[in-house]
């Protein structure tokens, strides 16, 4: 009602003689012009800028863990009684292939992977100098003798055995048995009395010194884990069960770096993004081990740790994170800027932004090189060396200061190592492993972007979801 009481007032007075009163809708149109202007300017400007305000922290991990994609977590199970029995026949078979009597390790990763106990499961309090050793030697199935599978032992301090029993792991009756040393005794000639003439061993790289000098002073030959190319691949050739673990952490963990970009406002911290990013993994059960939060210049160290460095606009954000679900590893990284914004790279953009979105992109573009090197058959070093030429040719070479990237599974970093002096290696069908390109400008910013990357029949499988797509989508 006031509105066009208004307008029926505005309208008799334009239509009355007075002159002056005249001038009052040309006025209204140029102040409307400024006005409508300077808007302009300033969405633009926050555009370029980011227009992230804060909320607060309490705000912003509200926002994140709101906002988290969890849809990978669907269907998602442990790995089950039968893979492990798998793994340790799949060792054994190795061991065959290769040529070699047994396999050692002690609690540790490898431990894990074939017995399902942790070394902080075994010795919660500090590492144990009594030697507690899986060994698996190949042997024929009673039940064909053409199939090898795993007779599998674990030397124990005979004290130690019920704790040993304890743990429950996984075994099919008769698949594991237990052999005991006294105190005053040698363990490793309890070993060698055990074995006998079998004296070709596979260590695994977990393995302290002193442990392998023990078996060494009793006439074992022992081969590096490396060296010994097919009881290596073992690990790095997953099985379904694997790949399904390492899609899901790998995918949720993008996604929570994701859900902090959407909601990171100017102000906030280093350690305050990582803090957040920890308890959006959390949320979704997963077990957050490492995440590095790098802004602006401190993103030219590619490893160094999350500090009381605040966000600014214009600054570049490198998050480089890892966490467990169900015994399985992630390991990925995202640079960008603020907004989110899927469209912002179509607009224009101040000499600075084209600068670091320039930087940005052939980091990207290392990587896609990086990934059509990932086949069946192909050395380790042709993967690094095709995304190293591509920086090559940005003109950052030099600012690409390490390797390409790893194989990843129950641990973030396992073989197959991809740098460019890897020549031994060849990449199989199976595996999976990271790709992670970086340019490093000291005093200025870094760009890393790591994808899990699996090599499947038919060529490649990112098992991190989708790839970075701009600065402002990562």
């Amino acid at each position: 009602m006031v509105l066009v009481q208004e307008t029926e007032k505005e309208t008799l007075l334009q239509s009355t003689p007075s002159a002056p009163r005249r001038q009052r809708p040309l006025k209204s149109a140029i102040i409307v012009i400024l006005v409508g202007a300077a808007t302009l300017v300033s969405t633009w400007l926050a555009r370029e800028r980011g227009s992230h305000t804060s909320g607060g922290l309490a705000e912003f991990e509200r926002c994140s863990i709101a906002g988290f994609n969890r849809t990978a977590l669907e269907g998602i199970e442990p790995i089950k009684l039968p893979e492990y029995l798998e793994r340790r026949d799949r060792i054994a078979r190795a061991l065959y292939a290769d040529g070699h009597d047994a396999f050692v390790a002690e609690p540790g990763f490898t431990f894990k992977y074939l017995a399902n106990v942790t070394s902080f499961e075994w010795e919660s309090w500090e590492p144990e100098e009594r030697p507690f050793v899986l060994i698996i030697q190949p042997m024929p199935s009673p039940d064909n003798a053409s199939l090898i599978i795993a007779n599998t032992t674990f030397l124990i301090p005979a004290f130690e055995l019920q704790r040993a029993l304890d743990l429950n792991i996984p075994s099919a009756t008769p698949d594991i048995q237990y052999i005991t040393w006294e105190e005053h005794i040698s363990p490793y000639l309890v070993a060698k009395d055990f074995l006998g003439s079998k004296t070709s061993l596979v260590a695994d790289d977990e393995m302290r010194a002193f442990i392998l000098d023990g078996f060494t002073s009793e006439g074992f030959r022992l081969t590096p884990l490396i060296d010994s190319p097919e009881v290596s691949a073992v690990k790095a050739i997953k099985s379904p069960a694997e790949i399904a673990l390492v899609r899901a952490v790998n995918t949720l963990t993008v996604e929570g770096i994701r859900a902090v970009q959407r909601c990171a406002y100017y102000g906030v911290s280093e350690i305050e993004i990582s803090q957040t990013l920890d308890k959006v993994l959390e949320s979704a059960g997963m077990e957050p081990f490492f995440d590095l939060v790098m802004i602006g210049e401190n993103a030219a160290c590619p490893h160094c740790s999350s500090g009381s460095r605040v966000l600014h606009p214009g600054d570049m954000v490198l998050i480089d994170a890892g966490a467990h679900l169900h015994g399985l590893s992630s390991d990925v990284c995202r640079t960008f800027l603020l907004p989110h914004d899927p469209l912002r790279y179509q607009r224009p953009m101040s000499a600075d932004t084209k600068r670091k979105f320039g930087i940005w992109q052939a980091v990207l573009d290392a990587q896609t090189a990086s990934i059509e090197k990932m086949v069946d058959g192909g050395p380790a070093s042709e993967v690094d060396l095709a995304a190293r030429a591509v920086i090559e040719k940005a003109g950052y070479g030099p600012a690409f200061t390490h390797r390409l990237g790893h194989g990843i599974g129950i641990k973030a970093h396992e073989s197959p190592y991809l740098n460019k002096g890897n020549t031994k290696t060849s990449l199989r069908t199976g595996m999976a492993m990271t790709s992670e390109p970086g340019i490093y400008l000291p005093g200025d910013f870094g760009v890393r972007h790591e994808d899990i990357v699996l090599i499947t029949e038919n060529g490649t499988e990112i098992l991190s979801g989708t790839r970075a797509k701009s600065p402002w989508e990562p």
